[in-house]
């Protein structure tokens, strides 16, 4: 799905308040880390994931897995944390029109 300029704005207002749902450990990103993602995706459609590395390389490679695995549309990366969103079959949350 390919949301347009007015759409992620929209969410990233919706994102503003929200608190991460997933925070990685110091095992990084496992295969229980990225069912947990799947599950508050599917659950809240709009989360933060916290990636708390001080390496940029390792903190970028472990976003871009997130959103490959997960299908998920980034919104935008701010320090350590990853908004994502993913339309759910419920589409709890009513996007504005392009």
């Amino acid at each position: 799905m390919k949301l347009s300029n007015k759409q992620k704005q929209f969410l990233k207002g919706q994102a503003h308040s929200l608190k991460p749902v997933v925070l990685l450990g110091s095992n990084g990103l496992t295969e229980g880390v990225l069912v947990e993602i799947q599950s508050a995706l599917e659950i809240h459609e709009l989360i933060k994931v916290k990636v708390p590395t001080d390496d940029r390389e390792t903190k970028t490679l472990i976003f871009e897995a997130i959103i490959r695995e997960t299908g998920a549309e980034k919104l935008q990366t701010i320090g350590h944390t990853l908004v994502l969103y993913r339309q759910s079959e419920e589409k709890k949350i009513q996007l504005p029109r392009n």
